[in-house]
């Protein structure tokens, strides 16, 4: 095989991208893949291995297996530390503040997030939508007709929203939702990924940082998942001029695309690690043939780049 063209040579072929059709998703609540899309409604748990993988019966066994290993339950406790009114011209609220933590070991990556009580409440009608058997039994704390910002009651509530979020997590199919996962990660991600169209990448980076490790252990039985944030992250960084964070970011993101060569993240995520990787002085040719090799099995059209793809998610 001919070498391939560096980056900017006459010969660069330029962003290949793989365009798939989404598999039509299953029902919320069945299923190991339950997390449904999370970005304006596409999170592609379905996209798995691609059709035309070149991976042999028993690199596939071994590929599932490991794949299996890494969907172990990650256990998270839900404490809701403390309350706050917050007063504006034509309204007043209470802000709770919410920590999530991983159980069973030192969490360092502990996740700090504020919801209103209007958020609880839209997170409780959604899920009765799709789960009023699930959680028949969970209590959800009402309004009081009076007394609302009362010490008492804000403490009170704030105890009994602490429990109610624990017993939605102990129920696999609901915590599993993309209605809980975006009760805990949409606003933090719409935010970021606003400010990531904007340019303001300092700000953007410093959001996605502070919800990916949340993202990720909601998510552990989906690696895909977390990809769209982690390429906004190797986005962020490429454009402050830190090439080397910015490949960190990308090979936590191939990593989760592991056989996925049908993701439609798949390939301009390859073809930005091809730049990096020249840039940076990197083996960028293994790249470009999996690159090459990936549009000979499906062979696409000259697609979007990366930042084209990135900049779509959660526009709504």
């Amino acid at each position: 095989m001919a070498s391939p063209e560096h980056p900017g040579s006459p010969g660069w072929k330029g962003p290949i991208t793989q365009c798939t059709a989404r598999t039509k998703q299953e029902a919320p609540a069945t299923g190991p893949d339950l997390l449904h899309p999370g970005p304006d409604g596409h999170l592609d748990t379905h996209s798995g291995l691609s059709s035309n993988s070149s991976m042999t019966t028993r690199e596939l066994q071994q590929y599932w297996q490991k794949e299996k290993c890494h969907w172990k339950h990650v256990k998270l406790l839900f404490e809701i530390a403390s309350a706050r009114i917050e007063e504006r011209k034509v309204s007043k609220f209470v802000v709770y503040q919410i920590i999530v933590i991983q159980t069973g070991s030192f969490d360092n990556n502990k996740a700090v997030l504020e919801r209103r009580y209007s958020d609880f409440a839209k997170l409780q009608k959604a899920l009765l939508k799709t789960f009023r058997e699930e959680i028949e039994d969970v209590e959800f704390p009402r309004k009081h007709l009076t007394g609302n910002f009362a010490e008492e009651i804000i403490c009170e509530r704030r105890r009994a929203l602490q429990d109610y979020l624990g017993l939605l997590y102990a129920i696999r199919c609901v915590r599993r939702s993309r209605e809980f996962l975006d009760f805990l990660t949409r606003p933090e991600l719409r935010e970021a990924f606003g400010c990531l169209r904007a340019g303001q990448y300092p700000r953007a980076l410093e959001l996605l940082l502070r919800v990916l490790p949340l993202q990720e252990k909601l998510t552990a039985h989906c690696p895909a998942a977390a990809v769209p944030a982690l390429c906004a992250v190797l986005l962020c960084h490429r454009d402050l001029d830190r090439p080397a964070e910015a490949f960190a970011a990308g090979e936590r993101a191939l990593q989760r695309l592991q056989a996925r060569e049908g993701h439609r993240y798949y390939a301009p995520l390859l073809d930005a690690m091809v730049r990096l990787a020249y840039a940076l002085g990197k083996d960028f040719v293994s790249l470009q043939e999996r690159l090459e090799e990936s549009q000979l099995r499906r062979p696409m059209p000259r697609g979007i780049t990366l930042k084209e793809l990135t900049v779509r998610e959660y526009l709504h």
